[in-house]
């Protein structure tokens, strides 16, 4: 074979060889272009759709989740890059369905994005079982409740881990939850006398170590324990918040707080079977201002001091509060054998009307279970009660106006008793005796007070007995 005759049979060979790539690349589907990520909720949670928020790494196209868990998140709308509806993570909102992942589907992507907001829209019931929802997330978080939030209506159906909290938000910062919507915890299954109701009831909306936290404008109701809680946790403001339960509702306290310092709570109205506020220990720096309470058992600091155990309570301030129809108005309580203190609490401008007890200190307080034990053993000392001022008290009583049932062994020092004008509902109330309605009490009255015996009420700051009680003070101030 010539020259000539070699290079055209290596042409045929190249032109052959080609023909053979040409008809292998015709047999491969060609990559389409990327397609436009959605967020709507029914493609998103498609099995045949491809997961959101992913990304494609090297030449092998290996696909990486933004997210571990079932529902990868999706990207939000254009023009509303920081907005994540549960609707759009698969949530039903038909009161029915479970709901649960996709509002930690929806937390967890908006979780990321700094001022972004999780909605929960209006016009729809969001079915949730217990949950927890979790930081630390990027600053200003907002969960946006305009629909209803609903808790499992029956007591059976909650596992044994929901059984402290329903909605549970640990190590939030920088966060709100606000809007015109419900968080409804459908309590009246847990709230029955049945055995098959466990001891341990659930709160409605918990905090955990939250530090500069905002709850406005919502509706929290029929909560089967206390409707909202902040443990260990600073910088907290309340706004305008409606909290209802029965009256025979057990334990369904409005707004809880322990281990909790720097506290706003205002314009809010709360009715409930329990304490409209409940102030615990290792509280300090509270203020409770323009609140409607009642039903209710009033607003308590305390119990405190249970099981002999320390409690310190310190700078509270409650005013310009208004109790109708409840039990109690402004009270502290604490347990027999007790330590610590509660000091520097201030309550004033408050209206009362058909109230059992407006003013009330009981540092015997204890349940039927207690006493018994305490009519054994010789439980001494109590937590230390002093700096507490009662300053115009007004309206009507069904009881009797004042108890202050101090601690013979650590008695209540520096009250101030100013300007308060109680009247009994009922002229049968009005001839009731007023001498056992204070003990173990001392500070000082001022005029205008109604009933007169409330001047009585107090042993005078220069009693001899004071530098006892001083010396009794110092054994139980540990705070």
């Amino acid at each position: 074979m010539n020259w000539e005759e070699q290079r055209a049979a290596r042409g045929r060979k190249k032109n052959r060889k080609e023909k053979e790539k040409e008809k292998a690349r015709s047999l491969i589907t060609p990559l389409s272009k990327k397609s436009v990520v959605s967020i709507d909720a029914r493609t998103h949670h498609n099995k045949k759709s491809k997961p959101h928020n992913e990304h494609h790494e090297g030449k092998g196209g290996s696909h990486k989740s933004h997210f571990p868990g079932p529902a990868p998140a999706p990207l939000p709308p254009s023009g509303s890059r920081t907005t994540f509806p549960v609707l759009s993570f698969g949530a039903k909102g038909d009161g029915v369905s479970d709901d649960s992942k996709a509002l930690l589907a929806a937390w967890k992507a908006a979780c990321r994005v700094k001022g972004a907001t999780v909605e929960i829209p209006s016009g729809f019931k969001f079915l949730v079982h217990p949950i927890t929802l979790e930081g630390a997330c990027m600053p200003d978080l907002v969960l946006q409740i305009d629909g209803t939030l609903l808790a499992p209506s029956k007591v059976g159906s909650w596992p044994d881990s929901g059984l402290l909290q329903w909605i549970n938000l640990k190590y939030v910062h920088n966060f709100t939850i606000q809007g015109t919507g419900s968080v409804d915890g459908q309590g009246f299954d847990w709230w029955s006398k049945s055995n098959h109701v466990p001891k341990s009831k659930p709160t409605a909306l918990r905090f955990y170590s939250g530090f500069d936290v905002t709850v406005r404008d919502i509706k929290i109701l029929n909560s089967p324990q206390c409707h909202l809680k902040f443990d260990n946790s600073a910088s907290i403001k309340v706004d305008n918040i409606t909290i209802t339960s029965p009256e025979n509702s057990p334990n369904t306290d409005g707004i809880h707080l322990q281990n909790t310092k720097n506290v706003e709570i205002q314009h809010s109205t709360i009715g409930c079977g329990d304490d409209c506020v409940s102030i615990q220990t290792g509280c300090d720096n509270v203020h409770v201002h323009h609140i409607k309470c009642g039903p209710g058992h009033g607003i308590s600091l305390g119990g405190l001091g249970g099981n002999q155990s320390t409690a310190c309570v310190s700078n509270i301030i409650v005013n310009d509060i208004s109790f109708n129809n409840t039990q109690l108005g402004v009270r502290i309580k604490t347990w027999p054998g007790g330590r610590g203190s509660v000091k520097n609490v201030s309550f004033s401008n408050i209206e009362v009307s058909n109230v059992g007890k407006p003013i009330v200190i009981d540092q015997n307080y204890c349940d039927n279970k207690l006493k018994k034990i305490m009519s054994k053993k010789n439980h001494r000392g109590a937590v230390a009660i002093s700096g507490v001022k009662y300053e115009r008290i007004t309206g009507n009583y069904t009881q009797q106006p004042i108890l202050l049932n101090c601690s013979s062994d650590t008695p209540c020092t520096d009250v101030d008793i100013i300007d308060i004008q109680l009247k009994p509902i009922s002229e049968k109330l009005s001839s009731s005796p007023g001498l056992d309605w204070c003990q173990n009490s001392y500070g000082k009255t001022k005029a205008p007070l109604v009933p007169s015996s409330i001047d009585y009420c107090l042993g005078r700051d220069g009693s001899p007995l004071l530098k006892n009680i001083a010396k009794s003070h110092e054994k139980n101030i540990i705070c």
